[in-house]
């Protein structure tokens, strides 16, 4: 279990969709949160954060408009690497939100940037959650640290991963090992397929091993396009692999809700507290009604 904490977040120009600056208790580092259309304001532009080393994220939609899209970058200073996203040779059009990270301690060194870089960029490679922006694929190594300041950036490192998930990004997230005691293990089945799964605080989890539907219904075509598309990206990120007449799950994999992981699994549109059942065959509708 890992341990509670609290954040401070100061809405910097009194306005909650602007600058936020965010502290976590008992930690040194502070991220700044803010949208693509303040980057040109007073109250982000002359920030002195901004003129520190740091890692930083960049976020904004998909190009078919179906979930976000992610870039991670470093840099030694922030401000100029997000100058040249925002408008210069390296401009990036997809970004509506930034999140960047800095020490209010000792400071970070390139060195450091590029470590929480590339560690940032295997995790998200990992969970695929989340599709990276293309100069995001290549392979990250990792600088050369000395002991101490490898095991300071491994605890900067879980700070930062702690705190991502309440900004509400969830890029990094792996599915829990296992589900809660109160969580029991269920089922879907539909025309010769099995998968498994169960409820967890990330969304509905998806075993490795379950299968899906290699076939889409045409109403799920015709009237699901979100489905159909997530269902695709799972696919192109090699979560979902054909398998004989099925495609197979590669890894476990935590969907939003149940309905759409049963959907993606059957193929069909499809009300995941009705379809995912427990051993009794109860389904999970009532599990929840029961709890």
């Amino acid at each position: 279990m890992q341990a509670p904490f609290s954040l401070r977040i100061f809405v910097a120009d009194g306005d909650p969709d602007g600058l936020r600056i965010v502290e976590r208790s008992n930690w040194v580092g502070r991220a700044l949160v803010f949208p693509r259309a303040a980057w040109a304001q007073p109250s982000v532009a002359t920030r002195p954060e901004l003129q520190q080393t740091g890692v930083y994220l960049l976020l904004g939609p998909r190009e078919d408009g179906e979930g976000d899209r992610l870039y991670i970058g470093e840099g030694d200073p922030i401000k100029p690497r997000l100058s040249d996203h925002h408008t210069g040779i390296k401009q990036k059009d997809f970004w509506t939100r930034a999140i960047c990270f800095v020490s209010m301690g000792q400071g970070l060194n390139k060195a450091h940037v590029q470590f929480l870089e590339a560690n940032l960029i295997r995790l998200a490679k990992q969970a695929k959650r989340v599709p990276l922006d293309v100069e995001n694929k290549k392979n990250e190594t990792e600088p050369t640290l000395s002991e101490a300041d490898r095991a300071d950036m491994q605890v900067f490192l879980q700070h930062m991963l702690g705190m991502l998930p309440v900004l509400g990004v969830h890029a990094f997230e792996q599915p829990p090992q296992a589900p809660a005691a109160s969580a029991p293990e269920l089922t879907c089945k539909g025309k010769g397929l099995l998968a498994r799964g169960y409820e967890s605080t990330q969304g509905f989890v998806v075993k490795a091993g379950s299968q899906a539907m290699a076939d889409l219904a045409p109403s799920l075509l015709n009237h699901f396009a979100g489905t159909v598309a997530k269902r695709q990206e799972l696919i192109d990120l090699g979560v979902l692999a054909q398998q004989g007449s099925a495609y197979v799950f590669t890894q476990d994999y935590a969907f939003s809700s149940p309905s759409l992981a049963s959907s993606v699994v059957l193929g069909r549109s499809s009300n995941g507290r009705m379809d995912w059942k427990d051993a009794q065959g109860r389904a999970l509708k009532v599990l929840q009604a029961d709890a």
